[in-house]
């Protein structure tokens, strides 16, 4: 009776560790996110007021053809990091009159290319450091260079906040990898991957997860954040990017709410785009697969990879268009 007094008493000892376990991951995730977040706003807050008035001008200006609005729209968004923000500001050029739906589309298009190159940013939190000259462009070198400097900021307030903002976004993918590391380990979390290697599942995960965070590239930056387990393949990750775009139209739609009928229909492209490509590549990709059955289905993903494959997606849908 003892003894199975004991056993009872360290299951439930166990079972407290691995609860407490749990819970401590989560919250590193969580805290990790708005790390991520907070620096994204910071750094692209800092760089649209160092640009002022001019990037709204020149944003409305060079929209006289589509090319020139996909290259424009690619451009702002890498600087100012958030596709959700430029098509915001292009909601309320066309609200206001100042622009035409047809100028609006192309920026709509370049703004879904210029948001992966945040995965590709990020990709250098994942340089270890470990010698040479990977050392000096290690996460831990570059974020306290640029965090120093960055303090400095009574003289060049703006610029402050887009180097602070930097080194707060690398700090939050450094504390997201950290938290999600231990899940190599785990039966369990590799059976949840394996899970959402099911296209649907996948694709629902994708939407869902980037309309909570209201970000495409915070969803990618989990994304790469996971893959430093070794356990990501391309057949667990290609769906969930598939998603990513969709979900992130949802702030935009919610920004329209309050506009006329044009600004509603520039809202509802940036949704019309990224379902395109959804749908497109996904039937394409699994019918195809269904016939030849690809053998990088199980290839292990990395944080370049994810890059890699977010960058291409969007630019082939942004090409069919």
């Amino acid at each position: 009776m003892r003894r199975f007094s004991e056993m009872r008493w360290e299951i439930r000892q166990t079972t407290k560790e691995k609860i407490m376990g749990i819970f401590s991951m989560i919250l590193s995730l969580l805290s990790g996110v708005a790390l991520f977040l907070f620096g994204m706003s910071l750094m692209g807050d800092g760089l649209k007021m160092v640009a002022g008035n001019k990037l709204e001008a020149f944003l409305y200006r060079m929209t006289n053809t589509p090319l020139k609005g996909v290259a424009l729209g690619t451009g702002v968004t890498s600087v100012i990091q958030s596709s959700s923000a430029t098509t915001v500001m292009v909601i309320g050029f066309v609200n206001s009159g100042m622009m035409k739906l047809k100028q609006a589309i192309g920026i709509i298009m370049g703004a879904n290319i210029g948001t992966s190159i945040t995965g590709w940013i990020l990709c250098l939190s994942y340089i270890d450091g470990k010698n040479g000259i990977a050392k000096i462009l290690s996460t831990a070198t570059i974020s306290a260079v640029v965090a120093i400097i960055g303090i400095k900021r009574s003289v060049h307030k703006n610029i402050g906040n887009i180097m602070l903002g930097f080194a707060i976004l690398m700090t939050g993918m450094q504390t997201m990898s950290g938290a999600v590391s231990p899940l190599k380990d785990s039966p369990t979390f590799t059976n949840m991957l394996t899970m959402f290697s099911n296209p649907l599942i996948g694709i629902l995960v994708g939407i869902a997860f980037t309309a909570v965070l209201q970000s495409a590239s915070a969803t990618v930056g989990v994304l790469q954040a996971l893959s430093v387990t070794g356990i990501l393949t391309f057949s667990s990750a290609f769906p969930i990017v598939l998603g990513i775009g969709v979900g992130a139209a949802c702030p935009v739609l919610i920004s329209a709410i309050g506009a006329n009928k044009n600004g509603k229909r520039t809202a509802l492209v940036y949704l019309i785009n990224d379902l395109f490509g959804l749908i497109l590549w996904s039937v394409i990709f699994y019918t195809v697969n269904a016939v030849v059955h690809f053998g990088f289905m199980d290839m292990i993903m990395s944080p370049v990879a994810i890059a890699l494959l977010n960058t291409v997606f969007r630019v082939a849908t942004v090409c069919v268009l």
